[in-house]
């Protein structure tokens, strides 16, 4: 093969294919899980809302061997990040610099994450509320780990990794990719909006909603700012306040959910 070869641009078909295998072998899959999941929840006996929805489980009652397991989960979910980074390196250009990931802008990076986090956060309580009163939602437990010293820590990795997985697929890879495929600006927001609300209909339909609103907000400020570290920031924010505060927490204060 020559250097021209090896150089030349990937056709639109290439980059098509290579944006179905990162997606499915990532967030795409687990919008196909959550979806098998909420209609098993449906056709199950008994109310949407009667049923759990538990995130940070613990995988064993052993401690080392769950924290082994809590890190190692953590760990691997991040290689398709590492995936769609090593794909963008193929075109022109720093790909962290492409989305936008590198840490050349800390100070408004953290301004902006913070900003979005309470733009996304206090109406989404409220719309977690108002699901939980209409029943479309199933019963959230964010987390559900033992309490042990380690639990805190690892809830925090677990807020950061998903930040970080969702942010970089979701809206740096997906938006890049959809770009250069030349997909219409209002079919590239919707696309991630609804990927972002697909692989969480697994708690519910309000759950679903809030997310796709959460997505057309972020996918929106990428396209605006192309930095992915804002809504990184932004993202670690709120699953770290709901993480952390539900297993700090009295119990009684997360009924609602």
């Amino acid at each position: 093969m020559t250097v021209e070869e090896l150089t030349r641009p990937v056709s639109r078909r290439v980059l098509g294919a290579e944006t179905v295998l990162v997606l499915g072998l990532s967030l795409g899959k687990s919008a196909v899980y959550a979806m098998v999941s909420i209609v098993a929840a449906l056709s199950a006996a008994g109310p949407l809302s009667a049923q759990t929805a538990a995130l940070n489980r613990s995988a064993s009652p052993r401690p080392w061997l769950d924290l082994t397991y809590q890190l190692l989960g953590i760990a691997f979910a991040l290689l398709p990040v590492l995936l769609a980074v090593h794909l963008l390196a193929r075109d022109p250009g720093d790909p962290a610099r492409t989305l936008g990931v590198d840490l050349s802008r800390p100070g408004p990076d953290l301004a902006r994450g913070a900003g979005l986090a309470a733009l996304i956060g206090l109406p989404g309580l409220v719309l977690f509320w108002a699901a939980a009163q209409l029943g479309v939602n199933a019963t959230l437990v964010p987390a559900a780990l033992p309490d042990l010293w380690w639990a805190v820590p690892v809830l925090i990795l677990a807020a950061v990794q998903n930040a970080v997985l969702e942010e970089v697929i979701v809206v740096g890879y997906l938006v890049t990719r959809l770009r250069q495929l030349q997909w219409r600006l209002g079919a590239i927001v919707a696309a991630s909006a609804l990927l972002r609300g697909s692989y969480h209909l697994y708690q519910g339909f309000g759950a679903f909603l809030g997310n796709a609103v959460m997505g057309v907000v972020f996918s929106l400020f990428y396209l605006r700012t192309r930095r992915v570290m804002p809504l990184i920031v932004a993202h670690t924010l709120l699953d770290v306040v709901a993480f952390v505060g539900y297993a700090l927490l009295p119990e009684k204060w997360f009924t609602w959910l």
